[in-house]
């Protein structure tokens, strides 16, 4: 197939026929990484702005070495440095970098669908690295990535995704990219914090621990995320430990072979215990490898469409 859009805002928005074009290049540009020169012309020529009005480690440095092994030129921006704290608007900071002839800004932003607003207005491409717990299409895209190379497909499989649910971005652009391609999705924790509504969607909502993970192929795991938590939805850390953290008796429900994932940052002997994160099952640094392949194979494919 050709690729045709200029910008990635969600995995929502993609086919199945498309979410698999995105895979099977990101299989071919994993290879750059694991030669002795690390590096290809593809987007030599072209302008790369990071925004990044949160904070970010994983996604943030994982575009930048994309970009640098695809020989892209680079520029850094964060908020707190940015003329946005002198009250210039979101879209007219945009506007001025598109100015200055950019071809691709990649911006991860706390307000859902700020990408989706500014790639309204911009003629250059957009990468939604995170918009509040909106969507997160690289992560997801990473993580499905992860699953088929080491399942081989992603039909059929059983996948679990636990823990905070209602404030993740990574579990609603997952749910869309399994769904899609025909895997069996669970949405598992706290019901404070996995709320029926997404049955609608075609999930199975589960919130018992040894049924969401009983006869799972994979169990990706969310962080608590205490930032987005306006008001206390479990008791205490300790407490969805005890009920909802993933430790050796808990592995013991799954598949021997299942596959433990988690996006990052680890709230270790909260949502997960050392022993099974740094575990034989874990993939945990195996996104993160991945991760670079993937946002090499978007970034690639979303400049080709950009025109000036």
């Amino acid at each position: 197939m050709e690729w045709t859009r200029k910008d990635l805002l969600s995995l929502y928005d993609l086919s199945a026929e498309e979410i698999t074009f995105l895979l099977d290049t990101a299989e071919e540009l994993k290879k750059v990484s694991e030669r002795k020169v690390k590096k290809v012309p593809a987007l030599r020529g072209k302008t790369v702005v990071n925004f990044f009005v949160e904070p970010s480690t994983r996604t943030r440095v994982s575009f930048e070495l994309a970009e640098q092994r695809l020989s892209a030129d680079i520029v850094n921006m964060q908020a707190q440095v940015s003329s946005l704290k002198k009250g210039e608007t979101l879209l007219d900071t945009v506007r001025n970098i598109e100015a200055l002839q950019v071809d691709l800004v990649v911006m991860r932003h706390s307000t859902p669908g700020a990408q989706d607003f500014i790639a309204q207005h911009l003629k250059c491409g957009v990468v939604n690295a995170g918009d509040g717990a909106h969507s997160h299409p690289t992560q997801a895209l990473l993580d499905i990535f992860t699953i088929r190379e080491k399942m081989g497909r992603i039909k059929g499989l059983n996948v679990t995704i636990l823990g905070d649910i209602l404030h993740s971005r990574v579990a609603r652009s997952n749910m869309w990219g399994l769904l899609k391609l025909g895997a069996n999705v669970t949405l598992a924790g706290p019901s404070t914090l996995v709320p029926r509504e997404f049955e609608a969607v075609g999930v199975k909502v589960c919130h018992n621990l040894k049924d969401a993970v009983r006869d799972a192929d994979v169990v990706n795991l969310l962080r608590i995320q205490h930032e987005r938590q306006a008001a206390g939805f479990f008791p205490s850390t300790s407490e969805y430990a005890r009920f909802f953290g993933i430790n050796r008796e808990t592995m013991k429900l799954m598949k021997p072979d299942a596959l433990i994932m988690h996006p990052g940052p680890i709230n270790r002997d909260v949502e997960i215990t050392s022993e099974v994160a740094d575990g034989p099952n874990s993939v945990i640094l195996e996104q993160v490898t991945n991760g670079l392949a993937v946002r090499m194979a978007v970034l690639f494919l979303v400049a080709g469409c950009v025109q000036k």
